[in-house]
């Protein structure tokens, strides 16, 4: 009996090998098209960073927890951020296999943190996609005045403007991965265009005056916010809540990090690059470093533009609020346009990111293996299919409220844990060829952990027992299915 739980336990930490997650990409039945450049992945990670996060949670951010710290809450963000990429660009050179941290943590942690990853990648995909397809019905009726699209169908509120937008997403994902960055190319290139246009005029209003003060004195009472709703790191040393102040500026930072989401979504198109240990680590760093400057410049505008107290005491407030109580209507009308072309690309890629990762574990056999087949024209249909409509489902007939932070969670958690394995590869397996390689191994992968971890914790109680409750769900999925389906277990029996 002891014999038996030592061998369970053994096989929950099997890992895949490097060679082994390789191989399997030649499988002729689940093998992807190869046909993404580094331009190609830089223009994937540019347009999903710029959308939700710079159209509509900065502006909220500001007004209602750092005020014009804004900036400062961005470089935190950046540098956790930059210091992960880094490390996601190592072993994405390494292991240039779809699924980006879950296959990383196959290879170094072993099968059940692998799943467990590959379940917040999950999260961290379904629940971003679904708020900015949300968000995209709700621009749409702006820019066409015409209220929304949300009607009622046999009790429920359908929201039909995210079912359309997900019904494009899913068509052109499905008829191939290099169609979808064409149409991003275009559409990223009307969204920076509307980028720099907040910046280029937005400047001409800035009022010296709207910076003071720099960083708001915390607040207390029903504004502060308390016990779960106020950030862990507050609740656990006693301050009275998380808005402005200092405790403000750190939570700030955790929650502007959605912002940043998406660079990781590039390593899971390694498998999909003609040339991924050269090519993966361009397009990851150059596209966190592009959207850092535009990220900063924007901020820095727009609570120059209006004091913090305008946008906090604003309905709704995003990009376009600073404009219209500017009185410049054209430019927020622009701004709407934009803003929905944004957010149109995030969708797309959002969907592409949770498809490769549900494609990996499924080929692995944790899920089943029927849904990594390929069609013919080398894309995961049944997956893209299947995430479409759960999607859709969650976007058009669910209200989601605040769910930008149980993204951030999720994300952070990969992140934390791919740092992690860089040193743990680099101990078990130094023989391997890196395309790129981590600098300062292993200060800067601990670096990266201890700044996800820390971010983690000025997320809210109330998004850390969300959190824990999915994990939950995930560990009982695992041990009732994926365990005994495992193709890497069924080799070694």
């Amino acid at each position: 009996m002891a014999e038996d739980s030592s061998v369970r336990s053994a096989n929950r930490w099997r890992t895949k090998s490097v060679e082994q997650s390789i191989a399997d990409t030649d499988e002729p039945t689940t093998r992807l098209r190869k046909d993404l450049s580094w331009w190609d992945l830089t223009v994937f990670g540019v347009s999903v960073v710029i959308g939700a996060g710079i159209f509509t949670v900065t502006a909220s951010t500001a007004g209602n927890i750092t005020g014009p710290a804004i900036s400062v809450a961005f470089v935190l963000a950046a540098i956790a951020c930059g210091l992960a990429a880094l490390c996601y660009a190592e072993f994405a050179s390494t292991v240039p296999v779809a699924g980006s941290a879950y296959t990383f943590s196959y290879a170094t942690f072993g099968e059940f943190t692998a799943w467990i990853i590959g379940w917040d990648l999950i999260l961290e995909f379904a629940v971003a996609a679904a708020v900015v397809a949300k968000g995209w019905s709700s621009y749409l009726g702006t820019v066409f005045d015409f209220g929304g699209g949300v009607t009622e169908v046999a009790g429920l509120e359908v929201d039909w403007g995210a079912l359309l937008i997900i019904g494009f997403v899913v068509t052109i994902l499905a008829v191939g991965t290099k169609l979808s960055a064409g149409v991003s190319l275009a559409i990223t290139a009307l969204k920076v265009a509307v980028v720099l246009l907040v910046v280029a005029v937005g400047a001409f209003y800035i009022k010296t005056a709207n910076y003071s003060p720099f960083l708001p004195p915390a607040e207390s009472g029903e504004r502060a916010g308390s016990g779960a709703e106020q950030s862990l790191f507050s609740l656990l040393t006693g301050g009275e809540g998380s808005t402005y102040g200092w405790y403000g500026l750190l939570a700030g930072a955790s929650i502007v990090f959605f912002a940043f989401i998406g660079f990781d979504i590039v390593a899971t198109t390694a498998e999909e690059t003609k040339q991924p240990q050269r090519d993966v680590p361009r397009g990851i760093l150059a596209s966190l470093a592009i959207v850092t400057v535009l990220y900063l410049a924007v901020s820095i505008v727009l609570t120059g533009m209006v004091s913090y107290t305008e946008l906090r005491d604003a309905e709704s407030a995003n990009l376009a609020t600073a404009f219209a109580l500017n009185g410049v209507d054209w430019a927020a009308k622009v701004i709407s346009i934009g803003a929905l072309a944004g957010l149109t690309t995030v969708v797309i890629v959002l969907v592409l990111g949770q498809s490769r990762v549900l494609f990996a574990m499924s080929r692995d056999g944790l899920l089943p293996r029927q849904l990594a087949k390929t069609g013919r024209r080398g894309t995961p249909v049944r997956i893209t299919l299947l995430v479409g409509a759960v999607v859709a489902i969650t976007a058009s007939v669910f209200p989601i409220h605040r769910l930008e932070e149980m993204v951030n969670i999720g994300t952070l958690f990969a992140f934390a844990l791919v740092s992690a394995g860089v040193i743990v590869l680099r101990r078990t397996r130094p023989d391997l060829k890196r395309g790129f390689r981590t600098p300062w191994v292993p200060l800067l992968p601990i670096l990266a952990i201890v700044t996800c971890v820390w971010l983690m914790f000025n997320l809210t109680g109330l998004t850390w027992i969300r959190f824990s409750i999915w994990m939950a769900i995930g560990v009982v999925l695992y041990f009732c299915y994926g365990r005994r389906h495992s193709l890497v277990g069924n080799r070694a029996r």
